[in-house]
């Protein structure tokens, strides 16, 4: 399994790992994927509900828990446990280097959850962010696990090897944060100097922002999305706005899915909906 062939433009693929049964705003992930064509996404899951028709740049790979606990421990060559399907959020950062024939041929691998409706990526990752970074990530102040990108390289599928803690958190059965600040999100935020952000264990943030610093890796972060509840959302073929004036490249559900539990998604979704502080409606 590799990259397929697309136009010419740089080739990115987004995995995604999810395990137990696929949640309900599954059909939006899926609808919102259908109108990004040029990125693929790999969905590594033990749902075998997960056998349905989906968009051709959709691809499911079945694998159990246990065997990603397995390919774990043989690549780092030390034992991993992963007992919880949260605990996975930690591993994101080294997905390029779980997984190499899965991101084989393509220029760019990124982690992503399935709680993110997707505007127009393209539109904000463009050829030149592409051309001239190596780690992206689609807020200004940390590095985000529901959507993060890293050129498909050596240095960067190991990158997260630069961070001293990080057989600690490979080994180690409770959740760290890993992926993005070992939960120092206020520091980040406000911009705190990084010596200065005490941690249990150096972030996969910490070492960007660091190795960035050093002339090791460029990265890029700026504000692309849109989180908590702000309502007057739009959702148009492909394209997500705010308020009707402002574009966003993408949507965290991580609020919304709290208080909205529908209980039945349309098998057919439409063209356009709405999402309000409450529910998703057409």
């Amino acid at each position: 399994m590799g990259a397929k062939p697309n136009n010419g433009r740089k080739k990115i693929v987004i995995l995604i790992c999810y395990f137990g049964k696929l949640p309900w705003y599954f059909e939006y992930f899926v609808h919102s994927c259908k109108f990004n064509p040029e990125i693929d996404f790999l969905i590594i899951t033990d749902d075998s509900a997960s056998l349905r028709q989906v968009p051709d740049n959709i691809t499911f790979v079945q694998k159990t828990l246990n065997e990603i606990s397995a390919i774990a421990t043989k690549r780092f060559n030390f034992p991993v446990n992963i007992r919880n399907p949260y605990k996975l959020c930690d591993f994101k950062p080294a997905y390029g280097f779980l997984f190499p024939n899965l991101v084989r041929g393509y220029d760019f691998w990124g982690h992503g959850d399935l709680d993110v409706i997707y505007g127009n990526i393209r539109k904000f990752i463009t050829a030149k962010i592409l051309r001239e970074f190596d780690l992206i990530s689609v807020r200004h102040d940390y590095i985000t696990g529901h959507f993060a990108l890293f050129r498909n390289c050596k240095k960067l599928n190991s990158l997260f090897m630069k961070s001293k803690d990080f057989v600690k958190v490979f080994s180690e059965e409770r959740s760290f944060c890993f992926d993005e600040t070992n939960y120092a999100f206020d520091a980040f935020t406000h911009n705190v100097p990084l010596d200065k952000i005490v941690t249990e264990v150096e972030s996969m943030t910490h070492v960007a922002k660091k190795m960035a610093s050093e002339n090791y890796l460029k990265a890029y972060f700026d504000f692309h999305i849109i989180e908590g509840l702000p309502g007057k959302l739009k959702w148009v073929k492909g394209k997500l706005t705010y308020k009707n004036r402002f574009e966003a490249m993408m949507y965290h559900l991580i609020a919304l899915k709290t208080v909205y539990q529908p209980n039945k998604v349309p098998s057919t979704l439409q063209e356009k909906f709405r999402i309000s502080t409450t529910r998703i409606y057409f």
